[in-house]
């Protein structure tokens, strides 16, 4: 099944299986029934079957899913089965916050610099990592294979630099400007709007 045929839900859907499988191997947990893991997740045991399904089943009749296998076979799905390197553009609060996160490197994802247009009003390095200015950066991502942009700066200027790494070679680009950005189809993008996550809770709470 190609990609395009498999729903945005279910997708969505397979970075928390691979959440909560992380924490039953942790726990030492090798094999897990459809209803176990739906007790935990409360997500129903046929939607994780169906769920999974969709990309080959993974389970066995009587047996469950072995939690290490599925973890892989997730992984590979999620394109994880190989490293990424990122970089952040825009070292101000939330860049710097997310260049701390050191846990995206348990999944192979590294940031390897920050940039941003006036590097000597931010710190020097964020967990050890440079922080260089906008014009190092066609050179830098000459010599360097980055696969990931980070966009943490002002809407106003995040058209402009999106299109700026795309002519530059950069194919995808994880957006926090709050602003949905609109690049060439061989472009992914993430639009990630925190406002709008916080507006969902508020309307639960009045609900």
């Amino acid at each position: 099944m190609t990609s395009a045929a498999i729903p945005q839900v279910v997708i969505k859907r397979l970075p928390r299986y691979m959440r909560f499988l992380s924490e039953l191997k942790e726990q030492g947990v090798d094999r897990i029934s459809s209803q176990e893991l739906s007790d935990r997740m409360h997500v129903t045991a046929s939607q994780i079957r169906q769920d999974l399904n969709h990309f080959g089943g993974f389970g066995q009749q009587g047996y469950g899913y072995n939690v290490p296998n599925l973890i892989t076979e997730i992984g590979k799905i999620l394109g994880l089965d190989k490293p990424h390197n990122l970089i952040v553009i825009g070292a101000g609060n939330l860049g710097r916050a997310l260049a701390g996160y050191s846990s995206f490197e348990d999944r192979g994802l590294y940031i390897r610099a920050l940039f941003d247009a006036v590097p000597e009003n931010t710190v020097s390095d964020v967990r050890g990592l440079p922080v260089f200015g906008m014009d190092v950066l066609p050179d830098y991502l000459k010599q360097h294979g980055i696969d990931i942009a980070v966009l943490t700066i002002p809407k106003e200027n995040v058209r402009k630099v999106a299109s700026q790494l795309y002519e530059l070679g950069i194919r995808g680009f994880w957006n926090f400007a709050h602003i949905d950005l609109a690049l060439p189809e061989d472009a992914v993008v993430e639009n990630v709007h925190l406002s709008e996550s916080l507006m969902q809770l508020t309307y639960y709470m009045k609900h």
